[in-house]
């Protein structure tokens, strides 16, 4: 269901439920009732319908059998495709606004990491941080490539709270951008987009350690977004 087909209800409800599962407040696993979200959120049960028709063709939630609708746990192998996806888009990304980018796109961007080298593991870097991607994103200048990234979140954000809540994590992540914009500033297209895998690749590997160390490790996986 398109945004086109929604109602301003469904869409406001849909909006709803994807912030409170990047915030982390629905979490894999969590039922969705229709009667119960209505109650909550105020509105009748066919917006949240409609929402949650939507975030099943967004792939985040899933029919379970004598359960209904519930938010999908995702499993070892989807964990390390999603990450590899991730790792070509923002990688190209990278490589485009090393091309495209304005001196004013690159003096912002440069701005926000120093903001970010300030804030440390702080909640408000989790917003800043996603901020930072999404102007890097921006200018990239690529609209397919936005909406393939946008696809590849909404998957990403089944995973939970952010890597950045560990400070030695938090503290390498601003430095990891910091090489990436300098390989951006430097119109470096290639170093660009090797420094964005790497920077990538650092994130995969703290899901991967995060995953071994989970007694359920074979069947699910709690991660989040970078």
């Amino acid at each position: 269901m398109s945004d086109e087909n929604r109602t301003p209800q469904g869409n406001s409800v849909y909006a709803r439920l994807m912030e409170e599962l990047r915030a982390g407040r629905l979490n894999p696993g969590d039922r969705l009732l229709e009667t119960e979200l209505a109650e909550r959120l105020g509105v009748s049960r066919t917006p949240v319908r409609e929402a949650i028709r939507q975030l099943e063709a967004d792939g985040v939630v899933a029919h379970i059998p004598r359960q209904g609708a519930s938010i999908r746990a995702l499993d070892y192998a989807e964990v390390m495709e999603l990450y590899e996806m991730r790792a070509v888009l923002e990688g190209t990304a990278a490589r485009l606004a090393a091309r495209a980018a304005s001196d004013i796109e690159i003096e912002e961007l440069q701005d926000m990491n120093q903001s970010l080298a300030t804030l440390g593991n702080a909640p408000e870097a989790f917003t800043l941080n996603r901020q930072f991607h999404a102007a890097l994103l921006d200018a990239a200048k690529n609209r397919f490539l936005t909406r393939s990234i946008h696809t590849l979140q909404k998957t990403l954000m089944i995973l939970g709270p952010t890597t950045l809540t560990d400070p030695a994590r938090a503290e390498l992540a601003v430095e990891e951008h910091f090489g990436i914009l300098d390989a951006i500033k430097a119109r470096d297209a290639a170093l660009a987009e090797a420094a964005m895998r790497a920077h990538i690749e650092a994130a995969q590997r703290v899901r991967v350690r995060a995953l071994r160390a989970q007694p359920s490790r074979t069947e699910t996986y709690d991660g989040d977004l970078l």
